[in-house]
């Protein structure tokens, strides 16, 4: 397995992993599911405002995971957070790709500044939890019912990693 920047002949794998997270798990709170152009728009958002786009690729060249992160939220104090979302082939799950996927982009975002970076998980996602944990997450909120899918509620949890232990700017 590699990590390597994505490239655009990777948005139709990048799109089918999503859309199969939209269909049959909550990693993904919407039951809409993306079309190549919608994926096409955020990949070339994300390379238009230097963010990264990573996969993970087999012996193959095949996708099996694919990792980026984002603002937090849109106001200038929390330029200085991001939010992380990873996805991983459901037959590569528990075999490493997540933890790679994610290890990088807590380096990259680091390289970048980043001061903290925020991972956001159904309640549920036990999985999910203990791999954030194991990289030095803390979670650091639980948002009960915040969200409905499948007929249920799902708990919201965040997850946070200082990933430097910078000053505060002045502004």
């Amino acid at each position: 397995m590699i990590i390597r920047n994505a490239e655009p002949k990777d948005v139709p794998a990048i799109l089918a992993l999503y859309n199969h997270a939209v269909r049959q798990t909550t990693a993904a709170w919407t039951t809409r599911e993306e079309t190549l152009d919608d994926r096409l728009t955020w990949f070339e958002g994300r390379k238009k405002q230097g963010l990264p786009v990573l996969v993970a690729a087999n012996e193959a060249d095949e996708v099996i995971g694919f990792a980026s992160y984002g603002p937090f939220r849109p106001r200038e104090g929390y330029r200085l957070t991001a939010e992380h979302s990873v996805y991983v082939v459901p037959s590569f799950q528990r075999r490493g790709v997540g933890r790679d996927l994610l290890t990088r982009v807590m380096e990259i975002a680091g390289e970048k500044g980043i001061h903290v970076l925020i991972g956001v998980v159904d309640g549920d996602n036990a999985a999910s939890i203990a791999l954030h944990e194991k990289l030095g997450f803390e979670v650091t909120g639980r948002v009960p019912q915040a969200g409905t899918k499948f007929g249920r509620w799902l708990d919201l949890v965040f997850l946070s990693k200082v990933l430097n232990t910078a000053p505060a700017p002045d502004k």
